[in-house]
């Protein structure tokens, strides 16, 4: 049953992939859609065994690699962190599956589209299920490749193109980072096994590399580089420019990507390492850092974004800060809590955008949008439900999980053990809860309640998407609702065993039981913020007073946000220019065309006929000549290889003989 759950989304593939000219589009659609529905349904029971009566499984298929004492097994673990991976992959797989249905039924390359989206699922199942090191990067790696297709199906369009290169590129950074962890985890454990590792990683916490006479700590070491590892596919501060980008694909890839696989598993990777990265707080102080400040950067970037999903991808990057910071103060559980309810509300979202794409005729501006509240009531309810969701509104599915981080980053500030860090995850992250719910609700607004700035034409042809596409938007819109207050004390409730040995946090880092008796006035503060935000984009919208604001100041500040602050200007004209430059000045021109050339087609070319010439007259035919070259030839050899005391017994031996 368990394998099930992996094969039947690579067998959907295969058969929609390989058969679907013989199949046709309902025939590959049917395929595709009951595989992945019946891996969710096998899914729940692997959820209800493992998470709920807590029974681990590790199936051992078969050997794999086995050089030395480098020993890898095809085989798969099953625990509650990979089996709440595994529901919450298969649901928003199977419902965007279902949605696309609807979505791209005009596109003539449908049965390619759904094979695309099962291998996706199927590497990213791979990867949550692997025992080790190795399978999970295969995982890796696939996911990424499946990416690439995903964001390059509409392959004839050059933006296409541009983002999906951009997005395996930028990724490369990261999987050499995460390549390295693994070579140094094999260095330092002589195993790439989770078990071995985990067990093991209390005995090395003193144990030290030495780089260049510099003492550095074995698991900060491994810790950094699986950090720069999930920094490349969880879209953090400084190789986050791929995220928006990869808008280009169809809207049903971009909620998937979002919403359940490639972003996730750069948060998963930090989760499953737990056990490791608990014994070293450099890696710790690092995670705060960069998940605060990508939080708070894509929080703010998303104000002047104008393109109705790219405005929902900062907000996916901004929430990805908020589940590293989390994983950085040791919350580990609850970072994952928040992964599986972002899941929801951001499928919700990007589902609900499509929608909307879908009924003006593929437009993407906001400015070019409004009025749709009269034509499409029900998206506008599904979408302020997600949008109320995202920017933590009580008692909706976010606010369980993103105000509780709030809190325990309130609490490391107050314990004042690390002063610095829990400032940047308190503040920025408080900030970040004003700036989502600003855009969030400018979004609804430009979209659906200001006065309509689009042709007559296209407003009179909106409609509600059909059923096929309705399902899936009304099950998330009931998820953004209800999933974080059925699972938050199963998930982070005072006392649970859920996550049993799948997540470690040390006693001394653990905030849980501080949270409760934190100030009152301190956890209503997300709440205030937020509600701060949206009467703030309220009256913006309602009473136009940002024509007041229009000074020179106010303009450059909103014109760099919204050139994303320069990152991609910054990294063309300092990397990769000089890097292309290099290539041609130098590599190219001096070395290729120029060195080389001259040394070889120019230089040993011109040699070789003179040498030719030379060794053909030594060819004379006669066999004593031969003879003479043959003795000499052995002769220098054994010169060689024997010392002079060897030589004069040989000379005789060999005088003797003639």
């Amino acid at each position: 049953m368990y394998l099930l759950i992996l094969w039947l989304p690579l067998l959907g593939s295969i058969f929609s992939g390989f058969g679907g000219r013989f199949l046709g589009l309902k025939g590959s659609s049917i395929i595709s859609v009951v595989c992945v529905f019946l891996s969710m349904f096998l899914s729940f029971v692997a959820f209800y065994e493992v998470g709920l009566m807590g029974l681990n499984y590790c199936i051992v298929l078969s050997p794999w690699i086995e050089v030395g004492i480098l020993k890898i097994s095809w085989s798969f673990l099953f625990d509650s962190l990979t089996v709440t991976m595994l529901v919450v992959i298969t649901v928003i797989s199977s419902l965007v599956h279902l949605y696309s249905l609807e979505y791209m039924q005009n596109d003539p390359h449908l049965p390619r589209f759904m094979s695309f989206l099962e291998i996706f699922t199927f590497f990213m199942l791979i990867l949550v299920t692997a025992d080790n090191l190795v399978q999970m990067f295969v995982g890796w790696e696939g996911v990424g490749l499946a990416s690439y297709l995903l964001i390059n199906f509409w392959f004839t369009r050059l933006a296409a193109n541009q983002s999906a290169i951009k997005a395996l590129v930028v990724n490369r950074i990261g999987d050499f980072g995460l390549s390295l962890g693994i070579l140094t985890a094999f260095y330092i454990f002589q195993s790439v096994d989770y078990f071995l590792i985990f067990s093991l990683s209390p005995l090395f916490t003193n144990y030290c590399l030495n780089f260049g006479g510099i003492n550095i700590s074995g698991l900060t070491l491994i810790g950094v580089f699986l950090f720069i590892g999930a920094v490349g596919k969880s879209a953090q501060l400084g190789l986050h420019t791929w995220l928006p980008d990869a808008m280009e694909g169809p809207t049903p890839v971009s909620a998937l990507i979002h919403a359940a696989t490639m972003v996730t598993a750069g948060v998963f990777l930090l989760i499953r390492f737990s056990p490791l990265i608990e014994f070293s707080s450099t890696v710790l102080n690092i995670l705060v850092v960069f998940g605060s400040f990508t939080a708070f950067f894509a929080g703010m970037s998303g104000i002047f974004q104008n393109d109705l999903k790219r405005v929902i991808a900062y907000s996916t990057c901004s929430q990805l800060g908020y589940m590293v910071f989390a994983c950085g103060i040791s919350c580990y559980n609850v970072s994952i809590f928040h992964l599986a309810n972002h899941a929801f509300f951001k499928a919700l979202l990007f589902l609900s955008a499509g929608s909307v794409i879908h009924a003006l005729a593929n437009e993407q501006d906001m400015r070019r949008m409004g009025s749709l509240i009269r034509f499409l009531p029900l998206t506008y309810s599904l979408m302020l439900i997600g949008s109320l969701a995202l920017a933590g509104f009580p008692f909706l599915t976010g606010f369980y999980s993103k105000d509780f981080i709030l809190e325990l980053a309130q609490v490391t500030l107050n314990k004042n053990i690390h002063f610095i860090e829990g400032s940047f995850a308190c503040w920025l992250g408080n900030l970040s809860v004003f700036f989502t719910a600003f855009y969030s609700f400018r979004l609804i607004y430009l979209t659906f309640v200001n006065s309509a700035n689009t042709t007559r034409k296209n407003i009179l042809k909106s409609h509600e998407p059909s059923l096929l596409m309705l399902i899936p938007l009304i099950v998330l819109g009931f998820g953004s609702i209800f999933i974080g207050y059925v699972g938050k004390d199963l998930f982070i409730g005072l006392g649970t065993d859920f996550w049993k040995s799948s997540v470690m946090i040390l006693p001394s880092n653990s905030y849980s039981i501080e949270a409760e008796w934190l100030k009152i006035n301190l956890k209503w503060l997300p709440f205030v913020l937020s509600t701060f935000g949206i009467v703030l984009a309220t009256i913006i919208n309602i009473t136009k007073t940002h024509k007041y604001l229009y000074n020179i100041f106010y303009r450059n500040i909103c014109f760099l946000i919204n050139k994303k602050w320069y990152w991609d200007v910054l990294y063309n004209r300092f990397v990769v220019y000089p890097i292309l430059n290099f290539g041609y000045s130098v590599s190219f021109k001096n070395l290729d065309r120029g060195f080389i050339e001259l040394v070889g087609p120019y230089g040993f070319s011109k040699i070789i006929p003179i040498w030719s010439y030379i060794f053909s007259k030594l060819q004379t035919g006669q066999l004593s000549h031969y003879l003479f070259f043959i003795v000499l030839g052995v002769c220098l050899f054994f010169l060689i290889i024997f010392n002079q005391t060897q030589m004069l017994i040989f000379y005789s031996v060999l005088i003797f003989f003639i």
